[in-house]
């Protein structure tokens, strides 16, 4: 029979599974040629591709640590392209200190789209001076697991940080004005909970929880604080379903100053192009909270590896719905399904969702310089039946906001690897309601912006020595700025590869395209011929 013990959706921390030892650091050089092609306009360019990087994998008992990451350099051959580069990494690490203690961590650089009303070629091909910005995300902190007679005791640190670099250019339509430059942030988050399982001390299990975030980010001196308390109880109904739910106490409130303004009512803009802050003016509220929350639903979970929960309830002063279903289908495949609602920033929603990506990931192989961006696959499921799939980045980098907003929208993921053969789909829907209070340069006030995703990858091993990969992406994005006309984006590439010891060769090939309503739209057809060495 299974038991039970109640636990609020707040906070998801990776599960460790016993793994078998390995131990596997690769750097690599490569040096390629591109050609690409406009196909609206009829331009064609080449430039050269130059990259460094490595791959890291450490598995352990103790320890299970996964960083890819690579820098490329692109030089020009021709007007038009211009010498840039580009870092491309993930890590994530998990390493068990003593009994019950671990300490986890992740780290993320890609480059994001900017301003989610402009054109943009994310996430499979450089597009370094177009409506992109290149971003650092990190987070890290010990999580305690332990036992107190019949009680389960958690807790977590962490410690996050953020940076997005100024973005290249953003072709917008006349009459719209542009959006403040995102900086950097840090964050910190404490949580703590103590429960007990149904049938232990009482007939249902319950959970007592508490939490406390605070971010404080260098545009116009935001501020960002919440708390919150709750009680968590489930009623088995069956052995494997339960009746859930939970109420409690939160508060939120979010703060800025005013930006500078020059003689005619426009913001001052420093040397990047930020916001410059007032440094005379009051902190401003441009979010406040404080009220009961509460919420109640159902637990499934036939088995351990297969759980759904869902949940109704009353959160930010109005209905709130979450929920979330994993299944691993087989041996290597796995589905995980969340939808989710918070009152979040960009950097917090940035290392939260990196902190939900499994230890274990497929590094990639897209050679033109933007991986991770969007959705990261895993192994499908771990070796102890749970369910590993993967998630995706993509409504993080819909856009990049330095405004306070709330999340909404549903994410799905399916990975599954059978010997040489890795496939993976990701899809979903995202929604930000921006809150900022009404001064000048605040673009996105009262603004209600959506987007649409779908990703799909494949690797196929030919033998020993070759393969495939073939990724392909689409994406369609509403700002809800008045005037402001909506885009989309969508493109696929394959490429082959082989090894010829330490060396080995690839060449790739796509075709990527955008269109903004009323606006710019293009075409760009792109192939990649390069030679490398791993050490």
């Amino acid at each position: 029979m299974m038991r039970w013990i109640a636990l609020p959706m707040t906070l998801g921390m990776g599960a460790t599974a016993a793994y078998a030892q390995r131990v596997d650091v690769s750097p690599y050089l490569e040096a390629g040629q591109v050609v690409a092609a406009d196909l609206t306009n009829g331009d064609v360019v080449t430039f050269t591709q130059l990259t460094a990087g490595v791959d890291a994998t450490v598995t352990t008992q103790r320890v299970q640590v996964q960083a890819n990451y690579q820098y490329q350099r692109f030089f020009e051959w021709e007007r038009g392209v211009g010498d840039s580069d580009v870092h491309s990494g993930l890590a994530r690490a998990n390493v068990n200190l003593l009994r019950g203690l671990s300490l986890e961590g992740g780290a993320i650089a890609t480059r994001s789209r900017s301003d989610i009303r402009g054109g943009g070629f994310g996430p499979f091909v450089n597009r370094s001076d177009v409506n992109s910005s290149q971003v650092y995300g990190l987070y890290a902190g010990p999580t305690l697991a332990t036992r107190a007679g019949p009680f389960a005791v958690n807790a977590t640190y962490q410690f996050g940080y953020t940076k997005a670099e100024v973005p290249g250019f953003v072709d917008l339509p006349a009459g719209q004005r542009r959006l403040d430059y995102y900086d950097e942030a840090t964050s910190h988050l404490v949580f703590g909970s103590i429960g007990t399982r149904a049938g232990t001390l009482l007939p249902i299990g319950f959970t007592v929880s508490g939490a406390w975030t605070r971010e404080d980010a260098g545009q116009l001196d935001q501020q960002f604080e919440g708390t919150y308390g709750r009680v968590d109880a489930v009623l088995p109904v069956t052995p494997t379903l339960a009746v859930i739910g939970g109420v409690g106490y939160e508060k939120i409130e979010a703060t800025q100053r005013d930006p500078l303004l020059d003689a005619t009512g426009a913001p001052v803009l420093d040397g990047a192009g930020r916001y410059v802050t007032d440094p005379a003016s009051a902190p401003r509220l441009a979010y406040d909270t404080d009220g009961i929350i509460w919420d109640a639903g159902v637990l499934w979970r036939p088995s351990p590896r297969t759980t759904l929960e869902a949940r109704i309830g009353r959160r930010y002063g109005t209905m709130s719905y979450i929920g979330s279903f994993s299944w691993a289908s087989g041996p290597g495949a796995g589905v995980q399904v969340g939808v989710y609602d918070s009152v979040t920033t960009f950097g917090r929603q940035l290392t939260g969702s990196l902190a939900q990506l499994p230890t274990s990931f497929f590094g990639g192989n897209d050679p033109f310089g933007s991986r991770y961006g969007g959705c990261t696959f895993g192994g499908g499921s771990s070796p102890d039946g749970a369910p590993a799939p993967g998630g995706c980045l993509t409504p993080v980098f819909q856009s990049i906001s330095s405004a306070t907003y709330r999340a909404r929208g549903v994410d799905a993921v399916y990975s599954v690897t059978h010997g040489g053969t890795r496939l993976g789909v990701g899809a979903g829907y995202a929604n930000r309601r921006y809150y900022l209070p009404p001064v000048p340069g605040a673009v996105v006030y009262r603004a209600n912006d959506q987007s649409y995703y779908v990703q799909g990858f494949g690797q196929w091993a030919l033998d020993s020595r070759s393969g495939l990969t073939a990724d392909l992406y689409g994406n369609y994005f509403s700002s809800g700025i008045e005037g402001a006309p909506d885009a989309w984006g969508g493109g696929a590439q394959g490429s082959y590869y082989r090894t010829f010891g330490r060396a080995y060769g690839s060449l790739s090939a796509g075709v990527y395209g955008f269109d903004v309503e009323g606006g710019d739209a293009d075409v760009i057809a792109q192939a990649l011929l390069a030679m490398g060495i791993r050490f």
